[in-house]
């Protein structure tokens, strides 16, 4: 993102994500993500420590896939941007909140392993109005040429 504001955050999942749908149909899923810092006080050599918590949102195929694959308690590393907006309570009080709306999302595997498992390609695509064809095979012996998706992505 030429913009400056891209942010990576790696942290334990707080609350299960909540998938829903927007009027449109378009899936969207948010949960809290915890990030400790830890250090050892120069002066008294004590650990401190310090948490910080933060909203996460996604949206599209990854909002699916993340209700699917991440429940409370998951250490996952989060890319994406900062974004703020405004919402009014119930009561009438205007509020402000920063997310983190996320461009990538995957696992953690400093303390755990982890198994990937491709999806095909649900209808709209990654940007609303890709193909609802699924991804193409991986090449056979006989080609040398690489299969790519849509968007120009190697398979794995």
């Amino acid at each position: 993102m030429a913009n400056g504001n891209t942010v990576t955050i790696v942290g334990n999942v707080t609350r299960d994500p909540e998938l829903r749908f927007t009027p449109s149909g378009q899936a969207n899923v948010r949960f809290g993500l915890a990030v400790n810092r830890r250090w050892q006080d120069r002066n008294s050599s004590e650990w401190q420590e310090q948490t910080s918590y933060f909203d996460v949102v996604c949206w599209r195929e990854m909002a699916e896939n993340v209700a699917e694959s991440l429940p409370k308690g998951a250490r996952v590393m989060v890319t994406g941007r900062l974004e703020q907006r405004q919402y009014e309570t119930r009561e009438g009080e205007k509020r402000n909140v920063v997310e983190v709306i996320a461009d990538e999302i995957g696992p953690s595997l400093r303390y755990a392993s982890a198994a990937v498992t491709k999806n095909e390609r649900r209808s709209g695509g990654d940007f609303g109005g890709g193909s609802s064809a699924p991804a193409q095979s991986a090449p056979s012996a006989a080609s040398d040429a690489p299969a790519y998706d849509d968007f120009g992505e190697e398979p794995f």
